[in-house]
């Protein structure tokens, strides 16, 4: 299990009816005049309220960037995608971490190659340390390359 999905493109995932109606509640909630569509400072506000973050101006251009050019902004079926990857990328992410935290044993905020070698043991004890080694040395030749 860990193995297939730890490289694997973040699955879809489904907002539950809650979570659903609280990103149509946020999407009403910052739709000023109730105008159909967000701005680009609505869609700010959003963000801020559901993932707790201002976006960068490159994150709210690429959105922007986006919208179908014949509206003045995001329709809620836009909005509400944007949402559900943002979500999915999230989900991912905090199970990365998630995944790197149990593999730290020490709480460095690294993995030596014995952490490395000491997890592939547990999760995968057949695997030879040959691609145990191959797998690890592209962290190698960052450091290396970071400290020359």
């Amino acid at each position: 299990m860990f193995f297939s999905e730890a490289g694997a493109r973040p699955r879809t995932w489904e907002a539950s009816p809650s979570e659903h109606k609280k990103w149509v509640k946020v999407f009403k909630a910052c739709d000023e005049d109730n105008k159909g569509y967000l701005s680009r400072e609505d869609f700010k506000v959003a963000v801020v309220m559901l993932f707790g973050y201002k976006p960068t101006k490159i994150e709210a251009d690429s959105v922007m960037s986006s919208v179908n050019p014949n509206t003045s902004g995001l329709s809620l079926e836009e909005f509400l995608s944007i949402v559900r990857k943002k979500k999915e990328v999230q989900l991912h992410r905090n199970e990365i971490r998630h995944i790197f935290t149990a593999f730290d044993r020490h709480y460095r905020g690294y993995l030596t190659l014995e952490d490395f070698k000491k997890a592939f043991r547990q999760v995968a004890p057949k695997l030879s340390e040959r691609t145990i080694l191959e797998v690890f040395r592209p962290s190698l030749l960052e450091k290396e390359h970071k400290h020359s």
